[in-house]
């Protein structure tokens, strides 16, 4: 009983630490994060910056708009708005509350002062590294690992904070107590007051900028391409309104959202197709809070072994998840769950992360409609079996093969996807 006490203290726990709300996608905003830091720490505006970032990190910002800066693109410009409006104490929302004079003061920042960005290869996929000058004061930050992780900060040689930069996540929740048979025990069992206020949370926060993303005008607006023709269509509408929230998120707007294993496009593909579902047929609150529950802890569970940066694309395993809360609210139970997760993922294993861009709305909508499919196959009788494929005899073993394909097998991928985006 004390031991499933204690993984049940776990999985709240990790639904705790995961559904975090960011800002911006969560790579650039992890720039300006260990930015402000740094010149929190330096006590002054620098008058010089070296950027040192490891090549998911150069991948994952080089697209994206970073949000409260007027636009502004790239590496050099989500440091200079940590380091001219960022607030340290606030973490992944660290640019969330800018004014407009420190907007045209980020962009005077760039322009006047000497910014450079070098590629670095500790063996880290997750690596940036802070260095501000000012006159002869030095000052350095180092994030490794996840997005709020510092295992460094130095000020004029002296080492004022220091971690141990190679062991991944160390300080949260062990991972590996995650399974699919105990995540079904968990979201059947839960008591909700226990997961009521960081889901509510997330109900809120992704809703919101996924009815913003189809308000206004966004990247390449797949959401509303989507809507456009799904009539009556709940599938459509789940991907529509998912895709509509990374329309949104990658193209420069303000609104926060809540993220799932480090990644706000993985926070809403897991929460807004099981909301459009939940609503859609009218089931209770507390169905819905399972629902969310499982989508959450079964994203969680496939990207764990991955890691959270990548040559897979999150929105793979993410789609898979709200696959599985959406075969929940449909009333399928185990059986159908699990199936409709390995389904997915041999379905569309094989994305590619370029990075964070315009894009990613429209990989968001393809990894729903699997995990949606993945369902609907295993109603009508049809399952993908042992041996095609990655596909192999139990769901454990086929995540297992899922995350050596996404950790071990695309490692060379992800290095040829860097080079083709530096111009190497």
């Amino acid at each position: 009983m004390e031991k499933a006490n204690c993984k049940y203290r776990a999985y709240v726990q990790i639904l705790k630490e995961e559904l975090i709300p960011a800002m911006g996608c969560t790579e650039p905003i992890a720039l300006a994060y260990a930015a402000a830091v740094a010149r929190k720490t330096l006590g002054s505006i620098p008058d010089k910056v070296v950027i040192g970032a490891s090549g998911s990190i150069i991948k994952n910002v080089k697209s994206v708009i970073v949000p409260n800066t007027g636009h502004l693109k790239g590496i050099p410009a989500a440091v200079a708005a940590g380091i001219v409006a960022g607030d340290p104490e606030k973490e992944l929302e660290v640019i969330s509350c800018v004014t407009p004079e420190q907007i045209t003061g980020m962009k005077k920042f760039m322009e006047d002062t000497e910014i450079g960005v070098v590629h670095i290869d500790n063996g880290i996929t997750f690596d940036i590294l802070i260095t501000l000058y000012k006159g002869s004061s030095t000052c350095n930050v180092r994030i490794a690992n996840y997005h709020t992780n510092i295992v460094l900060i130095e000020k004029d040689g002296v080492i004022l904070k220091q971690l141990e930069a190679g062991k991944e996540e160390e300080a949260l929740t062990d991972r590996s107590l995650l399974n699919m048979e105990d995540i079904w025990d968990f979201i059947n069992t839960v008591d909700i007051a226990d997961i009521k206020e960081t889901l509510d949370r997330q109900i809120k926060y992704n809703w919101a900028i996924a009815e913003e993303g189809l308000k206004n005008d966004y990247g390449a607006n797949i959401g509303k391409v989507l809507l456009k023709s799904a009539g009556s269509d709940i599938s459509l509408k789940a991907k529509a309104m998912a895709a509509a929230g990374s329309d949104a998120r990658m193209n420069g707007c303000e609104l926060p959202v809540i993220i799932n294993s480090g990644s706000g496009n993985q926070g809403i593909t897991v929460s807004v197709p099981v909301i459009v579902y939940a609503k859609e047929l009218g089931v209770s609150e507390e169905t819905m809070y399972r629902a969310l529950a499982l989508s959450n802890l079964t994203s969680i569970h496939q990207k764990t072994p991955i890691g959270r940066l990548s040559a897979y694309c999150g929105a793979v395993n993410a789609g898979a998840g709200a696959g599985a809360g959406i075969a929940y609210l449909c009333g399928g139970g185990y059986e159908e769950v699990i199936h409709t997760v390995v389904n997915a993922l041999a379905i569309v294993s094989g994305i590619v992360c370029d990075g964070a861009k315009a894009s990613c709305a429209a990989k968001i909508a393809s990894s729903i409609e699997a995990g949606i499919f993945g369902y609907s196959m295993y109603s009508q009788g049809q399952q993908f079996l042992d041996g095609d494929g990655i596909v192999t005899k139990g769901v454990e073993a086929t995540l297992r093969n899922v995350g050596r394909l996404g950790k071990r097998g695309m490692k060379e991928t992800n290095e040829e996807i860097i080079k083709i985006m530096i111009g190497e």
